[in-house]
């Protein structure tokens, strides 16, 4: 029964596999590898047009090295209240991008209100002392919360007219093209997004990320930008490796479908609960639910993992808590979950 994280799960039979599989032998350093290469063409297929791919170990590095790539004096990057990239990641933006100020926007649930980027749009006009340089969205939401085609391409749309870099961070990103049955060029390309963020980690790898850039070239000098951030892996072969089995017979969506299916069962426990209550409807891996304290005790004296989320409001005997579920997440630890209630 634990809901901590997807982070906590391990890795996938499928990962693992293919991390044994490519471990003996030698085989070329920093990416020159045959494995590597290979699996820059898989995301070029995957997304249905020629990518440009370069790894990193975390999803801050990626964030932060691919936002950085556009920094420019007085540089503005418009991003949710609630964007890992504001809230969690300790400064990385504007420390890689040597002071680029990030801007968050009014996005209830996660989302960003187009309202609030028009509005900041024309506080930071074209030509100003402030330069607009991107627009940050997070598919899904830190708030388990998923962006629509639509919904992204009426904020890219908006981010080009005031000439604004358009990055998605994409942590749970199977997690977001699982919920909606879209394709991830439809969600991220065809949508007007520039590059993206394309997370693992949390859906199955050990310990893999990718910045996967729709326009290449578009992140300028690159390779010594990542250097020297110390994310240049000198035996990318298994980074790549971890790719080949996420990817492989779309496990990445099979995974990413599952955990959210273990969310649903969540979510529909908790409306049918009499002790219990959502504390607002999504879709994607994340549940936020109003329980009573002593069930959280209850939870956490058989093993149980949940962490408490800040919320106004409830109940003196209340609290807000967030569950993930992952690959791993079973049907006995979603009910027994529902059983402490």
């Amino acid at each position: 029964m634990n809901f901590a994280s997807d982070n906590w799960a391990g890795a996938t039979p499928e990962v693992m596999a293919a991390l044994a599989r490519h471990n003996d032998g030698y085989s070329p350093a920093y990416g020159g590898d045959p494995l590597s290469l290979s699996v820059a063409q898989r995301f070029s297929e995957l997304f249905e047009r020629g990518v440009e791919v370069w790894f990193t170990a975390t999803g801050t590095a990626s964030n932060s090295l691919g936002l950085a790539a556009l920094s420019r004096p007085g540089g503005v990057v418009f991003c949710g209240e609630d964007a890992h990239v504001h809230t969690d990641e300790s400064g990385a933006t504007e420390f890689q991008s040597g002071g680029m100020k990030l801007v968050p926007l009014r996005s209830p649930l996660g989302l960003i209100d187009a309202g609030a980027l028009a509005t900041a749009l024309g506080k930071h006009p074209v030509g100003g002392r402030s330069i607009p340089v991107a627009l940050s969205l997070t598919n899904a939401t830190e708030w388990g919360t998923v962006y629509g085609v639509a919904q992204v391409a009426e904020l890219s749309a908006m981010a080009r007219a005031g000439g604004l870099k358009v990055h998605m961070d994409g942590a749970r990103f199977g997690n977001a093209v699982a919920a909606l049955g879209v394709t991830p060029a439809e969600l991220t390309w065809k949508a007007g997004v520039d590059f993206l963020s394309f997370g693992a980690t949390k859906n199955g790898c050990w310990a893999a990320e990718a910045i996967v850039v729709f326009t290449p070239g578009l992140l300028g000098d690159f390779e010594p930008r990542r250097q020297r951030a110390g994310h240049t892996f000198s035996k990318a072969r298994f980074v790549a490796a971890q790719f080949e089995g996420y990817l492989e017979q779309d496990n990445w969506l099979r995974r990413a479908g599952h955990a959210n299916a273990m969310s649903e069962r969540l979510r529909a426990g908790i409306r049918a609960s009499s002790v219990a209550r959502l504390g607002w409807e999504n879709t994607a891996n994340e549940v936020f639910a109003v329980i009573s304290k002593a069930a959280l005790a209850r939870l956490r004296a058989a093993g149980g993992a949940a962490h408490e989320w800040p919320s106004d409001g409830l109940a003196a005997d209340e609290t807000l808590v967030r569950l993930v579920t992952s690959w791993a997440t079973t049907e006995a630890d979603v009910d027994g979950f529902l059983g402490v209630l």
